[in-house]
């Protein structure tokens, strides 16, 4: 019996192609990750320089090791700069196709939205919405299942988290329905 007979080989039907057009490349992609972290530990130790970030009569002033980090944090992100720079083909490496970039869109918006809604809705509320329209959207699973599946699992985590352990965790206008 051959190698090829015992296994079983599950492809992807959704799977980025190939052909699939770049959208950004590596080089493109960290310069601007280097040049925001660099941005940022500037910016950072700014902050800790004008609070203090010398050496007082007690001992070091509150920014003196934040100004320190920051400066290391901005030496490097320079180091990277220059690192990407100097390695050749970094332009040509495609970072992210378009169809990479739609699946993980895909996850990312949803997310977001989650947390965003959790604000309002309450954190129950807001991962049923989330776990039926995953199951629903992008695992194309029928709608009683996702919204069983939705409902156990909210039911579990506010029997887990509120009931059992009575941890405070974001209501919504749901839960004070129900005195909780």
């Amino acid at each position: 019996m051959s190698t090829t007979d015992s296994e079983i080989a599950v492809g992807d039907p959704d799977a980025p192609a190939d052909s699939s057009p770049a959208v950004a490349s590596t080089r493109t992609v960290e310069v601007v990750v280097y040049a925001i972290r660099r941005g940022i530990a500037l910016l950072l130790g700014y902050d800790n320089w004008r609070s203090g970030a010398g050496w007082a009569k007690d001992g070091p002033q509150s920014g003196y090791l934040p100004f320190y980090l920051c400066l290391i944090l901005a030496g490097a992100s320079l180091w990277g700069l220059f690192a990407v720079f100097r390695t050749p083909g970094l332009s040509a490496a495609t970072f992210v196709t378009r169809d990479q970039l739609r699946r993980v869109l895909q996850v990312f918006v949803p997310t977001f939205l989650f947390v965003l809604l959790m604000q309002w809705l309450g954190l129950y509320v807001a991962s049923f919405l989330l776990i039926v329209g995953f199951m629903r959207v992008t695992g194309r699973i029928a709608m009683w299942k996702s919204l069983l599946t939705a409902l156990v699992f909210v039911l579990v985590m506010f029997g887990t988290f509120d009931v059992a352990f009575d941890v405070i965790m974001p209501k919504g206008p749901i839960e004070a329905l129900f005195g909780r």
